[in-house]
């Protein structure tokens, strides 16, 4: 018995030619801008030096730029670590059918569908003591709270809002590999006698792997991109508590209109985020094959 290859439709390709032609507008022109400006001192509209890396080097030894990765980092790390076993736990408890479950995931949904600046001004409110309800109450429990006054309070006050605005992201991805999964699973499961527990432990998380790998990129990218949601709560400060990466390349692009150095930090930043997401993902991989691998052993 032959078998017959069919030769590739080659017209297919005109079908993603306007897709193309609109990522390199869209990115690729704007990214070679980028790079024009990274590497001159524009004195005026007319007159530009070409500086080749000094730029690069003068961001690279800034004490508050490494002040600004730092925080980024370990907020970055932190959302990760608290939103991704609530979104689990999240998407374990929502209903599987029926309306109730209809209704749940559109209750879920409400916070992803409120805009960054509006999540921002609501915590503001939230958060103080005289008017708002998490302030007021911490006041009457003898807590001593400001997010305007104290560092911790203001950068532990961003990282729940940021929980409470993507969580529901990481419930959804969850919940959507949860349903994909056959329950001829489950049904096996139950004639081992396996335990809750064993059921999600070897049939639920590595059925949701997949969609849990992107919630995680996904948050990691964002949450390292974070501008608005503290810019509007507490302006970057006290301080500069809560100024991270993308705050500060504002401040030196925008506020002190310094166009070279900002170029350059934004591609750094660029290589940044595509560095760790690259580092991020390869783990992730190397450590679901290590299991997949034990698991046939």
């Amino acid at each position: 018995m032959s078998t017959t290859i069919k030769p590739v439709n080659q017209k297919a390709w005109f079908l993603i030619l306007p897709v193309l032609i609109c990522v390199a507008f869209s990115a690729i022109v704007p990214l070679m801008t980028v790079v024009n400006y990274s590497v001159q001192d524009i004195i005026s509209p007319e007159r530009r030096v070409f500086v080749g890396t000094e730029w690069f080097a003068a961001i690279m030894r800034d004490e508050e730029l490494h002040g600004a990765l730092l925080r980024q980092l370990t907020f970055s790390l932190s959302v990760l670590a608290v939103e991704l076993p609530l979104g689990i736990l999240l998407a374990l408890s929502m209903p599987a059918q029926g309306w109730k479950s209809s209704a749940v995931l559109v209750i879920v949904s409400l916070s992803l569908l409120i805009p960054w600046n509006v999540v921002g001004t609501i915590w503001q409110i939230f958060g103080r003591t005289d008017i708002g309800l998490m302030g007021a109450a911490l006041q009457g429990l003898g807590i001593e709270y400001s997010y305007t006054g104290n560092a911790t309070h203001a950068w532990l006050t961003v990282l729940l809002m940021d929980v409470w605005h993507w969580t529901p992201l990481v419930g959804l991805l969850g919940y959507a590999g949860l349903r994909s999964i056959p329950d001829a699973y489950y049904q096996a499961a139950r004639i081992d006698g396996a335990s809750k527990f064993a059921v999600f432990r070897y049939v639920q998380l590595p059925k949701m792997r997949g969609v849990l790998m992107i919630a995680v990129l996904l948050r990691f990218m964002d949450s390292f991109m974070i501008y608005t949601e503290p810019f509007v709560l507490t302006g970057g400060g006290p301080g500069n508590s809560t100024t991270f990466l993308s705050q500060f390349l504002t401040i030196n692009a925008v506020g002190q209109f310094d166009i070279g150095p900002a170029a350059a930090f934004s591609l750094i930043y660029f290589l940044i985020i595509l560095l760790l997401c690259f580092i991020l993902y390869n783990w992730m991989q190397r450590v679901g094959t290590q299991e997949k691998e034990g698991g046939h052993e």
